[in-house]
């Protein structure tokens, strides 16, 4: 499956009504972000189960500010609706591919378990 791009108008959705997705926030301008490129289509060829997307920072700026994207490319990676894996930079093959199966590894009850012992434990409020 290729890439899709995404925008503030889809990308609530597309997180929401699929399993895995793989977010590549970059610019045209960006040099890596350019090397990146077709190693993040080369995996999303090889993993058709999930979704891989692209935001245009320069296109999107509301979308990148939302998620506080201050250096390019910043890969995100979200399973069952919930972010797991948020770095700036341009990974490898090889790293992308190790992220990629661990992502797909993970028990997401365990997941959630954990996220919601953390949250029972942060002070509320007031």
């Amino acid at each position: 499956m290729a890439t899709i791009e995404l925008s503030k108008d889809n990308f609530e959705q597309t997180v929401a009504d699929n399993e895995t997705v793989f977010i590549d926030f970059w610019a045209e301008w960006c040099g890596p972000c350019k090397a990146f490129g077709p190693v993040f289509e080369a995996a999303s060829e090889k993993y058709p189960d999930a979704v891989f997307a692209k935001v245009d920072t320069e296109d999107q700026r509301e979308l990148a500010g939302a998620f506080q994207i201050m250096s390019i490319p910043t890969l995100m990676a979200f399973r069952d609706n919930v972010l797991l894996y948020a770095e700036p930079g341009a990974l490898p093959p090889e790293a992308l591919e190790d992220l990629i199966q661990q992502v797909n590894a993970l028990d997401m009850d365990e997941v959630r378990k954990k996220v919601a012992e953390q949250s029972a434990q942060e002070p509320a409020d007031r």
